[in-house]
């Protein structure tokens, strides 16, 4: 029989706080979904972004208070897929791929689709298996990369809705490296609570500056420097390894 207090394994009960952080990018995922139906893409866009906010917090939170628990983890992964994988999907689709029909919308479905198959792989990972770096696009990176392109060509393109083939081009590769094997950073490794050199303070401030002075810009910009990070890191990687084992192949 099972213990009293206890149901299919889970206990009654949860962390209120690291759920609740969860709830709120959850609720903004909901939110862009409604704006974007609403054709209201700005506001879309930005609810997107504060879910990527939101979703950096949750996990620090849990960790930070030590209250990570299984049922978390599966609440936080439900979540994202909402806030990253659907709210994205349908925003862009309504935006721009829907003149291109079948392509289109068969885009939207590809990047859902890889979201959760990106989702389902890193959950069926070992703990602390990625550490600092993340096999295939994160979900966040992707989602915030549609989010901050629509902010991007509202702020330059007044308001124009594009139906250009390079935004549908886009979104198949935001799928394909979301399921890649293609290294990316953890931004949310970075350990702000430890001492860190006076420079990296003042950089910080230095970023927060220029990201204020035009954020529909600054942050589409560093968006499209996360994006192309990977592909780029990974070919240097693979090349110091072709070398590191041409030398090695040399000296034997």
């Amino acid at each position: 029989m099972k213990k009293e207090g206890k149901f299919n394994g889970v206990k009654k009960g949860i962390y209120i706080l690291p759920n609740l952080v969860t709830t709120a990018s959850l609720f903004c995922g909901f939110y862009a979904i409604i704006a974007a139906i609403n054709r209201d893409f700005v506001s879309s866009a930005t609810a997107v972004v504060i879910a990527c906010l939101f979703d950096g917090f949750d996990g620090k939170i849990a960790r930070f208070t030590n209250t990570t628990t299984k049922f978390g983890t599966e609440y936080d992964s439900l979540a994202d897929l909402v806030s990253f994988g659907i709210a994205p999907g349908i925003l862009i689709f309504l935006w721009a791929l829907s003149p291109f029909g079948r392509f289109g919308w068969l885009a939207s479905f590809l990047y859902v689709a890889c979201c959760a198959l990106r989702l389902a792989r890193f959950n069926s990972q070992d703990s602390g298996t990625e550490g600092r770096r993340f096999k295939g696009l994160p979900t966040t990176g992707s989602a915030a990369f549609v989010a901050t392109m629509v902010l991007f060509f509202f702020r330059v393109g007044e308001g124009q809705t594009p139906s250009h083939l390079g935004i549908l081009i886009t979104a198949y590769c935001l799928s394909f490296l979301m399921v890649s094997n293609v290294k990316f950073s953890n931004l949310g490794s970075i350990q702000l609570h430890k001492k860190r050199p006076f420079s990296f303070l003042v950089t910080v401030i230095l970023t927060l500056m220029v990201v204020a002075s035009e954020p529909q810009i600054v942050l589409f910009i560093l968006a499209i420097i996360y994006i192309l990070s990977g592909p780029v890191l990974t070919i240097i990687s693979h090349k110091k390894k072709e070398d590191t084992d041409h030398l090695i192949d040399q000296n034997i």
